[in-house]
């Protein structure tokens, strides 16, 4: 047995997505959005969150998944990246569960459309059930982080 990892389970597609629980600072309902102007299409704008702006991606859109409309079910996990917090938007947070680190296998190079440099790895659940870990780090690089930095309302 390894480490035991809390994790926050999110959807986008059919697909289920994981993110460790200490690396999220809350999870919102959707707002209104501010667009900002000359950014990557995936990067929706910023929101203001109890006097913090944070920058909004869409992880549909970075991820180069097909755009749906947003549902009551659509959330804004917020984050820390880089000692900054950024939204994403998904189409539903569903769940906190345990899994053990061990049980994290290397993603393979594709999975879904995603290229595995986004993924830290793919966890098993159970038999029928599986997770994917996204690497917080490679879904901004750096380029991307220091862009949020500059945004301003």
């Amino acid at each position: 047995m390894g480490e035991e990892l809390k994790v926050i389970v999110f959807g986008l597609g059919n697909e289920e997505y994981g993110i460790e629980v200490d690396k999220v600072r809350t999870i919102e309902r959707m707002c209104p959005i501010t667009r900002v102007p000359k950014t990557p299409s995936f990067i929706k704008g910023v929101i203001n969150l109890r006097g913090v702006v944070v920058p909004v991606i869409d992880l549909r859109g970075r991820f180069n998944l097909a755009e749906t409309e947003l549902t009551d079910n659509s959330r804004i996990i917020v984050v820390a990246v880089a000692e900054m917090e950024v939204g994403f938007i998904v189409d539903s947070a569903n769940d906190v569960t345990d899994i053990d680190a061990d049980e994290i296998d290397s993603p393979p190079e594709i999975v879904g459309g995603i290229k595995a440099k986004y993924l830290r790895g793919i966890a098993k659940l159970d038999e029928d059930r599986l997770l994917i870990m996204l690497n917080l780090s490679e879904v901004l690089n750096k380029d991307e982080i220091i862009q949020l930095e500059g945004l301003e309302v």
